[in-house]
Protein backbone atom coordinates (compact mmCIF):
# COMPACT_ATOMS: atom_id res chain seq x y z
CA UNK A 1 0.00 0.00 0.00
CA UNK A 2 2.92 2.40 0.74
CA UNK A 3 6.06 2.40 -1.35
CA UNK A 4 9.14 4.56 -0.87
CA UNK A 5 10.18 6.02 -4.22
CA UNK A 6 13.30 7.94 -3.18
CA UNK A 7 15.16 8.02 0.12
CA UNK A 8 17.30 11.12 0.48
CA UNK A 9 21.01 10.58 1.06
CA UNK A 10 21.36 13.79 3.06
CA UNK A 11 18.44 13.54 5.56
CA UNK A 12 15.56 11.35 6.72
CA UNK A 13 13.35 12.82 3.99
CA UNK A 14 11.86 10.58 1.32
CA UNK A 15 9.28 10.57 -1.44
CA UNK A 16 6.68 7.86 -1.58
CA UNK A 17 3.40 6.64 -3.05
CA UNK A 18 0.45 5.69 -0.86
CA UNK A 19 -2.09 3.60 -2.77
CA UNK A 20 -5.78 3.89 -1.86
CA UNK A 21 -9.18 2.98 -3.30
CA UNK A 22 -9.51 6.49 -4.67
CA UNK A 23 -6.08 7.04 -6.12
CA UNK A 24 -2.39 7.34 -5.36
CA UNK A 25 -1.12 9.93 -2.89
CA UNK A 26 2.38 11.22 -3.64
CA UNK A 27 4.28 12.00 -0.46
CA UNK A 28 5.29 14.24 1.21
CA UNK A 29 1.79 15.64 1.03
CA UNK A 30 -0.22 18.40 2.63
CA UNK A 31 -3.90 17.61 3.23
CA UNK A 32 -6.34 20.53 3.17
CA UNK A 33 -8.87 20.20 5.98
CA UNK A 34 -12.51 19.70 5.05
CA UNK A 35 -13.83 19.22 8.58
CA UNK A 36 -17.50 19.09 7.59
CA UNK A 37 -16.91 17.45 4.22
CA UNK A 38 -15.92 20.74 2.60
CA UNK A 39 -12.69 22.74 2.51
CA UNK A 40 -14.22 26.06 3.50
CA UNK A 41 -15.23 28.29 0.54
CA UNK A 42 -13.74 25.96 -2.11
CA UNK A 43 -15.31 23.46 -4.51
CA UNK A 44 -13.85 20.00 -5.12
CA UNK A 45 -13.07 21.12 -8.66
CA UNK A 46 -11.03 24.03 -7.35
CA UNK A 47 -9.14 21.69 -5.01
CA UNK A 48 -8.38 19.47 -7.99
CA UNK A 49 -7.00 22.44 -9.88
CA UNK A 50 -4.76 23.14 -6.88
CA UNK A 51 -3.33 19.59 -7.16
CA UNK A 52 -4.82 18.47 -3.86
CA UNK A 53 -4.40 14.70 -3.70
CA UNK A 54 -6.25 14.04 -0.43
CA UNK A 55 -8.40 15.95 2.04
CA UNK A 56 -9.10 15.42 5.73
CA UNK A 57 -12.62 15.33 7.17
CA UNK A 58 -13.70 14.90 10.76
CA UNK A 59 -15.52 12.02 12.39
CA UNK A 60 -16.82 14.02 15.35
CA UNK A 61 -18.57 16.69 13.30
CA UNK A 62 -19.93 14.41 10.57
CA UNK A 63 -21.18 11.91 13.17
CA UNK A 64 -23.18 14.66 14.89
CA UNK A 65 -24.48 16.23 11.69
CA UNK A 66 -25.72 15.01 9.27
CA UNK A 67 -24.76 11.61 10.76
CA UNK A 68 -22.52 8.86 9.45
CA UNK A 69 -25.45 6.53 8.72
CA UNK A 70 -27.16 9.17 6.60
CA UNK A 71 -23.92 9.75 4.68
CA UNK A 72 -23.57 5.98 4.20
CA UNK A 73 -27.11 5.76 2.76
CA UNK A 74 -26.27 8.62 0.41
CA UNK A 75 -23.31 6.69 -1.02
CA UNK A 76 -20.50 7.59 1.39
CA UNK A 77 -18.56 10.77 1.94
CA UNK A 78 -16.94 10.77 -1.51
CA UNK A 79 -20.31 10.75 -3.26
CA UNK A 80 -21.91 13.03 -0.68
CA UNK A 81 -19.23 15.71 -1.09
CA UNK A 82 -18.47 15.06 -4.78
CA UNK A 83 -14.78 14.53 -3.95
CA UNK A 84 -13.34 11.70 -6.05
CA UNK A 85 -9.89 11.45 -4.50
CA UNK A 86 -8.75 9.94 -1.16
CA UNK A 87 -10.14 11.05 2.20
CA UNK A 88 -8.54 10.68 5.61
CA UNK A 89 -10.84 11.05 8.60
CA UNK A 90 -9.68 12.06 12.07
CA UNK A 91 -11.22 9.95 14.84
CA UNK A 92 -12.72 12.95 16.62
CA UNK A 93 -10.53 12.65 19.71
CA UNK A 94 -8.83 16.00 19.09
CA UNK A 95 -12.16 17.77 18.51
CA UNK A 96 -13.55 16.46 21.80
CA UNK A 97 -10.34 17.63 23.47
CA UNK A 98 -10.34 21.08 21.85
CA UNK A 99 -14.04 21.72 22.46
CA UNK A 100 -13.46 20.83 26.09
CA UNK A 101 -10.63 23.35 26.35
CA UNK A 102 -12.84 26.07 24.90
CA UNK A 103 -15.28 25.39 27.71
CA UNK A 104 -12.84 25.70 30.64
CA UNK A 105 -11.48 22.17 30.35
CA UNK A 106 -14.70 20.21 30.03
CA UNK A 107 -16.88 22.35 32.31
CA UNK A 108 -19.68 24.51 30.91
CA UNK A 109 -21.26 27.64 32.41
CA UNK A 110 -23.64 25.54 34.47
CA UNK A 111 -20.76 23.62 36.02
CA UNK A 112 -21.58 20.48 34.01
CA UNK A 113 -18.86 18.24 32.67
CA UNK A 114 -18.80 18.22 28.87
CA UNK A 115 -16.27 15.40 28.57
CA UNK A 116 -15.59 12.29 30.60
CA UNK A 117 -12.77 9.94 29.66
CA UNK A 118 -12.68 6.43 31.09
CA UNK A 119 -11.19 3.09 30.14
CA UNK A 120 -13.96 2.30 27.70
CA UNK A 121 -13.90 5.56 25.76
CA UNK A 122 -15.03 9.19 25.74
CA UNK A 123 -18.44 10.41 26.90
CA UNK A 124 -19.22 13.91 25.69
CA UNK A 125 -22.00 16.42 25.17
CA UNK A 126 -22.70 17.62 21.66
CA UNK A 127 -21.73 21.24 21.13
CA UNK A 128 -24.79 21.49 18.86
CA UNK A 129 -27.67 20.42 21.11
CA UNK A 130 -26.19 19.13 24.37
CA UNK A 131 -27.11 15.50 23.74
CA UNK A 132 -24.83 12.87 25.29
CA UNK A 133 -22.71 10.61 23.09
CA UNK A 134 -19.97 8.04 23.54
CA UNK A 135 -16.96 7.27 21.40
CA UNK A 136 -15.08 4.00 21.88
CA UNK A 137 -12.10 2.75 19.85
CA UNK A 138 -14.39 0.33 18.07
CA UNK A 139 -17.22 2.80 17.44
CA UNK A 140 -15.04 5.44 15.77
CA UNK A 141 -13.79 2.79 13.34
CA UNK A 142 -17.38 1.84 12.52
CA UNK A 143 -18.28 5.50 11.97
CA UNK A 144 -15.35 6.02 9.62
CA UNK A 145 -16.21 2.85 7.70
CA UNK A 146 -19.74 4.22 7.29
CA UNK A 147 -18.25 7.43 5.94
CA UNK A 148 -16.21 5.40 3.45
CA UNK A 149 -12.84 6.82 4.52
CA UNK A 150 -9.70 5.65 2.76
CA UNK A 151 -7.48 6.27 5.79
CA UNK A 152 -8.98 5.73 9.24
CA UNK A 153 -7.51 7.15 12.44
CA UNK A 154 -7.75 5.42 15.82
CA UNK A 155 -9.18 7.04 18.93
CA UNK A 156 -6.53 8.57 21.17
CA UNK A 157 -6.19 10.91 24.13
CA UNK A 158 -4.75 14.20 22.92
CA UNK A 159 -2.71 15.58 25.81
CA UNK A 160 -3.03 19.29 26.49
CA UNK A 161 -0.05 21.59 26.99
CA UNK A 162 1.31 22.04 29.53
CA UNK A 163 0.79 18.65 31.15
CA UNK A 164 2.63 17.05 34.04
CA UNK A 165 4.61 13.94 33.25
CA UNK A 166 2.17 11.89 35.32
CA UNK A 167 -0.75 13.21 33.30
CA UNK A 168 1.09 12.70 29.99
CA UNK A 169 2.01 9.12 30.93
CA UNK A 170 -1.54 8.24 31.92
CA UNK A 171 -2.93 9.68 28.68
CA UNK A 172 -0.27 7.86 26.63
CA UNK A 173 -0.95 4.52 28.29
CA UNK A 174 -4.70 4.84 27.75
CA UNK A 175 -3.99 5.76 24.11
CA UNK A 176 -1.91 2.56 23.88
CA UNK A 177 -4.69 0.40 25.30
CA UNK A 178 -7.18 1.94 22.90
CA UNK A 179 -4.74 1.40 20.03
CA UNK A 180 -4.50 -2.31 20.87
CA UNK A 181 -8.29 -2.59 20.96
CA UNK A 182 -8.46 -0.76 17.63
CA UNK A 183 -6.04 -3.02 15.78
CA UNK A 184 -7.67 -6.15 17.24
CA UNK A 185 -11.11 -4.94 16.16
CA UNK A 186 -9.75 -4.02 12.71
CA UNK A 187 -8.35 -7.53 12.23
CA UNK A 188 -11.61 -9.04 13.45
CA UNK A 189 -13.54 -7.07 10.83
CA UNK A 190 -11.15 -8.13 8.08
CA UNK A 191 -11.46 -11.77 9.13
CA UNK A 192 -15.24 -11.45 9.12
CA UNK A 193 -15.14 -9.99 5.61
CA UNK A 194 -12.90 -12.79 4.33
CA UNK A 195 -15.39 -15.42 5.51
CA UNK A 196 -18.36 -13.87 3.76
CA UNK A 197 -19.27 -15.41 0.40
CA UNK A 198 -21.25 -12.37 -0.68
CA UNK A 199 -21.31 -8.84 0.65
CA UNK A 200 -23.71 -5.97 0.19
CA UNK A 201 -22.49 -3.00 -1.80
CA UNK A 202 -23.54 -0.81 1.13
CA UNK A 203 -21.86 -2.90 3.82
CA UNK A 204 -19.36 -1.07 6.03
CA UNK A 205 -16.99 -3.98 5.28
CA UNK A 206 -16.99 -3.26 1.56
CA UNK A 207 -13.38 -2.68 0.38
CA UNK A 208 -12.07 -2.81 3.96
CA UNK A 209 -9.06 -4.81 2.74
CA UNK A 210 -7.97 -1.77 0.72
CA UNK A 211 -8.41 0.76 3.51
CA UNK A 212 -5.69 1.85 5.92
CA UNK A 213 -5.76 2.16 9.71
CA UNK A 214 -3.26 4.54 11.31
CA UNK A 215 -2.13 4.42 14.93
CA UNK A 216 -1.32 7.55 16.93
CA UNK A 217 1.64 8.09 19.26
CA UNK A 218 1.40 10.54 22.16
CA UNK A 219 3.69 11.49 25.08
CA UNK A 220 3.49 15.29 25.25
CA UNK A 221 6.88 17.05 25.54
CA UNK A 222 8.70 14.22 27.35
CA UNK A 223 11.40 12.49 25.33
CA UNK A 224 11.23 9.08 26.99
CA UNK A 225 7.43 8.97 26.67
CA UNK A 226 7.51 10.01 23.03
CA UNK A 227 10.04 7.32 22.13
CA UNK A 228 8.17 4.70 24.15
CA UNK A 229 4.91 5.60 22.44
CA UNK A 230 6.29 5.51 18.89
CA UNK A 231 7.92 2.14 19.59
CA UNK A 232 4.73 0.66 20.99
CA UNK A 233 2.36 1.99 18.33
CA UNK A 234 4.81 0.86 15.62
CA UNK A 235 4.85 -2.67 17.06
CA UNK A 236 1.10 -3.17 16.62
CA UNK A 237 1.12 -3.45 12.84
CA UNK A 238 -0.80 -0.35 11.79
CA UNK A 239 -0.70 0.74 8.14
CA UNK A 240 0.73 4.12 9.13
CA UNK A 241 2.05 5.91 12.20
CA UNK A 242 0.81 9.34 13.26
CA UNK A 243 2.36 11.60 15.87
CA UNK A 244 -0.35 13.52 17.72
CA UNK A 245 -0.40 16.02 20.55
CA UNK A 246 1.73 18.59 18.71
CA UNK A 247 0.51 22.01 17.63
CA UNK A 248 -1.54 22.24 20.84
CA UNK A 249 0.16 25.37 22.15
CA UNK A 250 3.56 23.95 23.01
CA UNK A 251 5.48 26.24 20.66
CA UNK A 252 7.92 25.49 17.86
CA UNK A 253 10.89 24.50 20.04
CA UNK A 254 8.94 21.75 21.78
CA UNK A 255 7.42 20.60 18.50
CA UNK A 256 10.81 20.37 16.83
CA UNK A 257 12.17 18.41 19.78
CA UNK A 258 9.38 15.86 19.44
CA UNK A 259 10.04 15.55 15.69
CA UNK A 260 13.76 14.97 16.27
CA UNK A 261 13.24 12.53 19.14
CA UNK A 262 10.95 10.17 17.24
CA UNK A 263 12.34 10.36 13.70
CA UNK A 264 14.79 7.48 13.97
CA UNK A 265 12.21 5.22 15.67
CA UNK A 266 9.49 5.53 13.04
CA UNK A 267 9.12 2.37 10.89
CA UNK A 268 10.78 3.07 7.56
CA UNK A 269 8.24 1.10 5.51
CA UNK A 270 5.17 2.97 6.81
CA UNK A 271 3.88 6.50 6.13
CA UNK A 272 4.57 9.01 8.93
CA UNK A 273 1.87 11.57 9.68
CA UNK A 274 2.43 14.71 11.79
CA UNK A 275 -1.04 15.77 12.85
CA UNK A 276 -2.35 19.32 12.80
CA UNK A 277 0.74 20.98 11.35
CA UNK A 278 0.68 23.39 8.41
CA UNK A 279 2.94 26.40 8.89
CA UNK A 280 5.47 26.47 6.00
CA UNK A 281 8.58 26.34 8.20
CA UNK A 282 7.13 23.44 10.22
CA UNK A 283 6.64 21.39 7.05
CA UNK A 284 10.16 22.22 5.88
CA UNK A 285 11.57 21.06 9.21
CA UNK A 286 9.46 17.91 9.65
CA UNK A 287 9.97 16.56 6.13
CA UNK A 288 13.74 16.56 6.73
CA UNK A 289 13.08 14.23 9.65
CA UNK A 290 11.07 11.75 7.62
CA UNK A 291 7.47 12.90 7.97
CA UNK A 292 5.27 12.31 4.95
CA UNK A 293 1.80 13.66 5.72
CA UNK A 294 0.46 16.88 7.21
CA UNK A 295 -2.87 18.59 7.75
CA UNK A 296 -3.97 21.94 9.12
CA UNK A 297 -6.88 24.38 8.96
CA UNK A 298 -4.40 27.26 8.80
CA UNK A 299 -4.43 28.04 5.02
CA UNK A 300 -8.19 28.62 4.92
CA UNK A 301 -8.52 30.02 8.44
CA UNK A 302 -5.88 32.66 7.72
CA UNK A 303 -7.57 33.42 4.43
CA UNK A 304 -10.94 34.03 6.09
CA UNK A 305 -9.24 36.61 8.30
CA UNK A 306 -7.52 38.34 5.39
CA UNK A 307 -4.02 36.86 5.74
CA UNK A 308 -1.85 35.31 3.07
CA UNK A 309 1.65 33.85 2.81
CA UNK A 310 4.30 35.65 0.84
CA UNK A 311 7.86 34.46 0.24
CA UNK A 312 10.97 35.77 -1.42
CA UNK A 313 11.45 33.02 -3.95
CA UNK A 314 13.14 33.96 -7.22
CA UNK A 315 13.22 31.99 -10.43
CA UNK A 316 16.07 29.83 -9.20
CA UNK A 317 15.73 26.61 -7.22
CA UNK A 318 14.57 27.29 -3.66
CA UNK A 319 17.21 27.13 -0.95
CA UNK A 320 15.31 25.68 1.99
CA UNK A 321 18.22 26.29 4.34
CA UNK A 322 17.61 30.02 3.88
CA UNK A 323 13.87 29.95 3.27
CA UNK A 324 12.16 33.23 4.10
CA UNK A 325 8.46 33.89 4.11
CA UNK A 326 6.01 36.08 5.97
CA UNK A 327 2.34 36.24 6.84
CA UNK A 328 0.68 39.41 5.54
CA UNK A 329 -2.79 40.84 6.23
CA UNK A 330 -4.57 42.37 3.26
CA UNK A 331 -6.50 44.73 5.54
CA UNK A 332 -3.43 46.83 6.24
CA UNK A 333 -3.95 50.40 5.07
CA UNK A 334 -0.91 50.20 2.76
CA UNK A 335 -2.88 47.90 0.43
CA UNK A 336 -5.85 50.21 -0.18
CA UNK A 337 -4.25 51.67 -3.32
CA UNK A 338 -1.79 48.88 -4.13
CA UNK A 339 -1.99 47.74 -7.77
CA UNK A 340 0.43 44.83 -7.33
CA UNK A 341 -0.65 41.20 -7.11
CA UNK A 342 -0.20 39.25 -3.86
CA UNK A 343 3.32 38.03 -4.65
CA UNK A 344 5.55 38.16 -7.71
CA UNK A 345 6.69 34.56 -7.49
CA UNK A 346 3.35 32.77 -7.34
CA UNK A 347 1.51 31.02 -10.15
CA UNK A 348 -1.80 30.48 -8.37
CA UNK A 349 -5.09 31.50 -9.99
CA UNK A 350 -5.20 34.74 -7.99
CA UNK A 351 -1.67 35.90 -8.75
CA UNK A 352 -1.61 34.58 -12.32
CA UNK A 353 -4.72 36.61 -13.11
CA UNK A 354 -3.28 39.73 -11.50
CA UNK A 355 -5.92 40.35 -8.85
CA UNK A 356 -4.83 43.63 -7.29
CA UNK A 357 -4.07 43.85 -3.60
CA UNK A 358 -6.29 46.93 -3.51
CA UNK A 359 -9.24 44.94 -4.86
CA UNK A 360 -8.67 42.08 -2.42
CA UNK A 361 -8.42 44.58 0.43
CA UNK A 362 -11.70 46.11 -0.75
CA UNK A 363 -13.43 42.71 -0.76
CA UNK A 364 -12.49 42.10 2.87
CA UNK A 365 -13.48 45.58 3.98
CA UNK A 366 -16.87 45.04 2.38
CA UNK A 367 -17.09 41.52 3.81
CA UNK A 368 -17.50 39.96 0.38
CA UNK A 369 -17.04 36.17 0.40
CA UNK A 370 -14.96 36.28 -2.77
CA UNK A 371 -12.06 37.71 -0.77
CA UNK A 372 -11.87 34.65 1.50
CA UNK A 373 -12.21 32.34 -1.49
CA UNK A 374 -9.37 33.97 -3.39
CA UNK A 375 -6.99 34.03 -0.43
CA UNK A 376 -7.86 30.39 0.34
CA UNK A 377 -6.89 29.46 -3.21
CA UNK A 378 -3.61 31.35 -2.83
CA UNK A 379 -2.72 29.88 0.58
CA UNK A 380 -3.45 26.27 -0.37
CA UNK A 381 -1.55 26.70 -3.62
CA UNK A 382 1.34 28.11 -1.60
CA UNK A 383 1.63 24.95 0.53
CA UNK A 384 1.07 22.61 -2.42
CA UNK A 385 3.83 24.31 -4.38
CA UNK A 386 6.13 24.27 -1.36
CA UNK A 387 5.72 20.53 -0.86
CA UNK A 388 6.07 19.85 -4.59
CA UNK A 389 9.37 21.74 -4.64
CA UNK A 390 10.58 19.74 -1.63
CA UNK A 391 9.67 16.48 -3.39
CA UNK A 392 11.67 17.58 -6.42
CA UNK A 393 14.71 18.38 -4.30
CA UNK A 394 14.51 15.06 -2.43
CA UNK A 395 14.63 13.30 -5.81
CA UNK A 396 17.88 15.17 -6.54
CA UNK A 397 19.36 14.41 -3.07
CA UNK A 398 19.36 18.13 -2.32
CA UNK A 399 17.02 17.92 0.65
Amino acid sequence: MFKIIKQSKVSYSRTGALHTNHGIINTPVFMPVGTLGVVKTLTPEELNSLNSEIILSNTYHLYLRPGDRIIKKLGGLHTFSNWKKPILTDSGGFQVFSLGLRNNVSINKKGERLIKINEDGIIFKSHIDGTIHKFTPEKVIDIQLNLGSDIIMVLDVCTEFPASKKRAKEAMELTHRWALRSIEYWRKLKTKKSKLKTISKNSKLNNIENKALFGIAQGSTYKDLRIESVKYISSLGFDGIAVGGVSVGEGKKHMQNVIKWVSSYLPKDKPHYLMGVGEPDDLIFAIKYGFDMFDCVLPTRLARHGSFWQNYKNNQEVDFNKYLYKRVNILKSQFKKDKKRLTNFCNCYVCKNNYQRAYLSHLFREKEMLGARLLSIHNIHYLMSLVAEIRAQITKNKY
